[in-house]
């Protein structure tokens, strides 16, 4: 068998708190494309930086050719031959497109930079990208965000590395876009290079793939030929059980009526934004839990927003009780009480510097007007009733957030949405790193919201609560909808995960 390119033996990161990797032992061999798989936190973005020189091994070492090499810095990784393109693109937005390519590369004369030489290689490079007809005088500013993405990766390209790391490259490419990535992928592949590819898109995953790893809470799970692992199986080792158990996950599930009655109180009619989410119908009823199932890329948050006219959709129509929603942004739909909490409750959550009370009553003195404050008598019992309610803790409503909790911060974060008395609650991942207490007690929460007669959207990646929670389960994958289920005996974690995993849209 052929020897690993780079090899992680015992690969051990450490940040104050936390292990990011432990005991990481990954093998990337030279004419393959490697995938990693995982869900959020699961260290695939930690193992890359520990190879593009970003993150320092605790313990373990890294191996280029079978011989232990120290990777302290970005140059120093890209001096032995790797290469790296990252999820977030990283160029000069004011700089032309052949300076991009060819930064740190450029070549000179003897009279500086020779400009001629740098477009030459440039147009080289965008050739293999099959983009010989893109002018590399243009300012990169000037082109759309997939094109930006394909010059990233012809950056890389130049210096013919050894190994290309490959972090979410296809996350703001077209359809189009990703096929010709992926044919240079191939031939990167074929030449001999080691490509490690990233990415939450299954389809994806084992249409380049020859061979992944699964990583789950720093740990590497197992390594795979693509061949010999199906969908099912993968995604059950993502999550963390065998693909035996989730069968028998979801029997307890709350009583709750499975057909509302009356009129729909909101209406997405073929709704979707162009590269985001393809566009799709949905009607959700008061007193219904809808839960979106899928895994990360899938599209949950991109709908949610749509949903919640937080962003503006591109197709179709947005409709609240029977009339249109004809603007969009957090403040149309708080408007029009169309709530969205969201999935990183630190940023464009909770404000960890203010109090308790401030941030519980943040959205509501927002969508009031601060020409209408709030009075003291309201703030006050409005505070103290969700804090006692919800169960935040034993705390004084001058408490700042900072100090509480990450369940706690989530129940203010739910605390501050409640009190704005929306008719349609779409939470996005709301018991996500938070203790089992804190779990359970804001899921009985969600349900006894429901039985109150609120509309509920639950988005989990923990499909256990999307099962026991939802009375409707809206499959996603690939950022559209591939299923709808009608909640019952027959639904468990596995009906969930076999549509997940299935080759062909069931929608």
């Amino acid at each position: 068998m052929t020897e690993p390119l780079v090899e992680l033996r015992g690969v051990t990161v450490s940040f104050p708190g936390v292990e990011a990797l432990q005991d990481a032992s990954i093998r990337f061999f030279p004419g393959e494309v490697h995938a990693l798989m995982g869900q959020n936190g699961a260290g695939k973005s930690t193992v890359v930086k520990v190879l593009t020189g970003v993150n320092a091994p605790a313990s373990g070492e890294v191996l280029l050719d079978g011989e232990s090499v120290v990777l302290n810095s970005p140059a120093a990784s890209r001096d032995l031959g790797i290469a790296t393109v990252f999820q977030d693109i990283e160029l000069g937005h004011r700089l032309s497109v052949a300076e991009n390519i060819m930064l740190g590369n450029e070549p000179r004369g003897r009279f500086g930079i020779d400009w001629r030489a740098l477009r030459t290689s440039a147009s080289e490079q965008l050739a293999r990208l099959g983009l010989a007809d893109l002018d590399p005088r243009t300012r990169l500013d000037a082109l759309t965000p997939p094109v930006q993405q394909l010059v990233a990766i012809a950056r890389a390209m130049v210096g013919d590395p050894r190994v290309v790391l490959l972090d979410e490259p296809t996350s703001s490419l077209e359809p189009a876009d990703v096929n010709r990535l992926f044919k240079v992928v191939r031939q990167l592949r074929d030449s001999g290079v080691a490509v490690v590819f990233v990415s939450h898109f299954l389809e994806q995953v084992y249409a380049i793939s020859d061979r992944i790893t699964v990583l789950r809470d720093g740990r590497v799970v197992g390594e795979f030929a693509t061949d010999d692992i199906d969908r099912a199986e993968l995604i059950s080792k993502m999550l963390g059980q065998d693909f035996e158990e989730l069968q028998a996950l979801g029997s307890q599930r709350r009583a709750h009526q499975q057909d509302p009655e009356g009129p729909p109180v909101l209406v997405a009619r073929d709704i979707g934004r162009d590269g985001e989410f393809e566009a799709t119908h949905l009607e959700l009823f008061p007193g219904e839990i809808v839960a979106l199932a899928g895994l990360r890329g899938s599209g949950r948050t991109e709908l949610a927003r749509l949903l919640t006219a937080t962003d503006r959709s591109e197709s179709g129509a947005l409709l609240v009780a029977g009339r249109p929603v004809t603007r969009s942004g957090p403040g149309a739909g708080l408007r029009r009480r169309l709530v969205l909490s969201p999935e990183n409750r630190h940023l464009g959550g909770v404000i960890e510097s203010m109090s308790i009370s401030d941030n519980i009553m943040l959205a509501l003195q927002a969508n009031r007007g601060w020409g209408r404050p709030v009075s003291r008598q309201e703030r006050q019992e409005t505070v103290e009733w969700y804090i006692e309610v919800l169960g935040i803790g034993d705390v004084r409503p001058e408490t700042l957030v900072g100090t509480l909790s990450g369940g706690a911060q989530q129940k203010v974060l739910l605390a501050r949405w409640l009190a704005t008395r929306p008719r349609v609650l779409v939470l996005d991942e709301p018991t996500k790193g938070i203790d089992i207490a804190a779990k359970l007690a804001i899921q009985k929460q969600i349900a006894h919201l429901a039985d109150e007669g609120m509309a509920v959207v639950f988005i989990s990646s923990e499909l256990d609560e999307v099962v026991r929670l939802g009375d409707r389960i809206v499959v996603l994958k690939d950022r559209r909808k591939i299923g709808e289920l009608s909640n019952g005996p027959g639904v468990s974690v596995d009906t969930v995960v076999e549509l997940i995993a299935a080759d062909d849209d069931t929608a």
